[in-house]
């Protein structure tokens, strides 16, 4: 049985990911962390095979997090599954060497075949003795392909609802975090989310993490001059 560590800071899709891997024999969830610094504790306790990452935490970014992993459980595997679809982000994942990037919204579909797929490639690299060309390739070509060169248009960025979200940031004199931006804009805290993101990635906009007396930190967003 895989042993899997869900990292997502929205229980909710985390709950999804859950049900998902509940559907799929050979894989058990084993833990759920909600921040990244709650994920460096279960890390370190359960040394997981597989752990599914996203790259927005509210403390630090998902691609931060892997040189912990690295470190502290090399034996871990990580498939990124996540809203961030920018050319830096995606590189760095794969020249960190994650086995799959899925983009959110996530289908049951394409989650089952990444992780059917890696079932197989783990099964393979565990086998006793020596492993033939053929194989060694399959499995390569499966789970290390080389990032595209070629600039990624982000997914899902609307250029009319991108200027609506610079117009409602520019006009806060303290900030605002992606639940209000959603709130304002009549969108989901996660599209809201992804579309800060992207300014920022952009350097349009500047983020902080504020920690509030009760509950988890938030992350508030700043416009640049």
């Amino acid at each position: 049985m895989i042993e899997v560590l869900i990292i997502e800071d929205d229980k909710r899709i985390a709950d999804i990911h859950k049900r998902f891997i509940e559907k799929i024999e050979g894989f058990q969830v084993v833990g759920s962390a909600n921040t990244g610094s709650e994920a460096k504790d279960w890390i370190q306790t359960l040394k997981p095979q597989l752990i599914l990452l996203d790259v927005y935490l509210p403390d630090m970014r998902g691609t931060e997090l892997m040189a912990f992993i690295q470190d502290e459980s090399p034996e871990s595997d990580i498939i990124f599954i996540t809203a961030a679809s920018e050319t830096d982000i995606v590189k760095k994942a794969f020249r960190g060497g994650v086995f799959d990037y899925i983009l959110k919204p996530l289908t049951f579909d394409r989650f089952k075949e990444s992780l059917l797929t890696y079932h197989q490639k783990r099964s393979s690299l565990e086998k006793q003795g020596s492993l033939d060309e053929e194989s060694i390739k399959l499995l390569w070509n499966k789970s290390h392909s080389a990032p595209s060169e070629q600039p990624l248009t982000p997914k899902g960025i609307d250029p009319s609802t991108m200027a609506r979200i610079k117009e409602k940031l520019a006009a806060s004199s303290t900030g605002m975090t992606a639940e209000e931006m959603g709130s304002a804009c009549g969108m989901s805290r996660s599209t809201a989310r992804r579309y800060l993101e992207h300014l920022v990635s952009e350097q349009s906009a500047a983020a902080e993490l504020l920690y509030g007396t009760i509950g988890r930190p938030e992350r508030r967003y700043f416009p640049r001059p």
